[in-house]
């Protein structure tokens, strides 16, 4: 047992610097999906006075997959899950 906690311990570290830098990551690409959720849904609701309907709908579901609740929140749930494991592992090696 004390041999698999020795070489879980690099693969704990490798794992921190993983979340520490996707978390990173995520928070600049959730900003920048919101930035695009949102120009998006503002050339939507030009194309609706102005332009064929099925663009508008189109941009809106692009809006909508780029908004908070779309891959952002897909990416999040994964986020969640690469926390837990890292914090597992932790607890493996560390619980005596």
């Amino acid at each position: 047992m004390l041999l698999l906690r020795i070489l879980a311990a690099p693969c704990w570290v490798v794992l921190s610097l993983l979340v520490a830098i996707v978390s990173f990551l995520y928070c600049v690409a959730s900003a920048l999906c919101h930035v695009g959720s949102v120009l998006l849904t503002l050339l939507a609701v030009v194309a609706f006075f102005t332009g064929p309907v099925s663009a508008a709908v189109a941009l809106l579901v692009l809006a909508f997959l780029i908004s908070p609740f779309g891959i952002p929140a897909v990416a999040g749930w994964l986020m969640k899950a690469l926390y837990a494991l890292k914090y597992s592992l932790q607890d493996f090696i560390v619980a005596g």
